[in-house]
């Protein structure tokens, strides 16, 4: 392990022998992280983190802080990350709250990129990039494949959805539908995230079958409700991504203020 003389590493940390740990970098008494990981100098990881291996934390990274909510007492809540994930300069990821369940979630290979903020009990599937200024707030959910532009806000309790990507500058108050483009202020969705789509490998007919049902619900400006009615109906309703669509659209609609999660608020 190769441990700069002016880094502070907690005697109570689990740390593992292949970790580097750089100038002025503070590890916490309950921090455990796994092997592979580096961090840089001026690096604060503290709190009760879980870390993989194979991440990177670059300068001013400060990594498992309490939650910012006035609800927070003191409990001992966690922020668990998984493997092969870099946290750019001055990333902040906060850990859970009891209300929420106690945990904020990071899985792999994610790039969040700097000045992010993850706030407490969210959740970040795998493969997603967070562009420089990305903040998200309390109780998000951002699903697999997810790709954010610079300086985004993310209200609390929104879900976006899997291989969706969100324009920069935009303000995200509601549920970001899988495989579309969305931006502005509020965003709305746009067009189907064509380039994203193409680079994770879907299938021509995948795609034919999203765009179907972009039409259907976006560009056509009927009801809703009725749009999804004539996408469970198509042909093109055999497609695994349209069955998941219409299933997150429904969850939006069915939940408060256009946020699935909202509606279990109290749960």
């Amino acid at each position: 392990m190769a441990i700069h003389p002016t880094a502070v590493v907690s005697p109570t940390a689990e740390v593992d022998s292949d970790v580097e740990i750089g100038p002025y970098a503070t590890i916490g008494d309950q921090v455990i992280m796994g092997p592979g990981n580096v961090v840089h100098q001026h690096v604060t990881i503290t709190g009760h983190t879980t870390i993989g291996s194979e991440n990177m934390f670059y300068p001013g990274a400060i990594i498992g802080t309490p939650p910012q909510d006035l609800k927070y007492r003191g409990e001992d809540t966690q922020l668990i990350i998984g493997d092969n994930n870099t946290f750019r300069e001055y990333v902040t990821a906060n850990t859970g709250t009891e209300v929420g369940g106690g945990i904020t979630a990071i899985g792999d290979l994610n790039l969040i990129m700097a000045y992010c903020h993850i706030a407490h009990d969210c959740f970040i599937e795998s493969n997603t990039i967070l562009a420089n200024g990305a903040a998200l707030g309390g109780h998000v959910k951002v699903e697999e494949g997810a790709a954010f532009g610079g300086m985004i806000g993310v209200h609390h309790f929104v879900t976006v959805g899997k291989y969706s990507y969100v324009g920069g500058m935009s303000r995200i108050a509601q549920d970001v539908p899988p495989f579309m483009l969305v931006e502005g202020n509020p965003a709305r969705v746009r067009t189907v995230n064509s380039v994203g789509l193409k680079r994770k490998g879907l299938s021509e007919e995948s795609m034919e079958a999203i765009k179907f049902a972009w039409r259907k619900l976006y560009k056509d400006g009927g009801i809703m409700s009725h749009a999804l009615e004539d996408i469970k109906n198509s042909a093109h309703f055999e497609i695994e991504e349209l069955q998941y669509l219409v299933e997150f659209i429904a969850a939006a609609e069915a939940g408060k203020l256009g946020r699935a999660r909202e509606a279990h608020r109290n749960d």
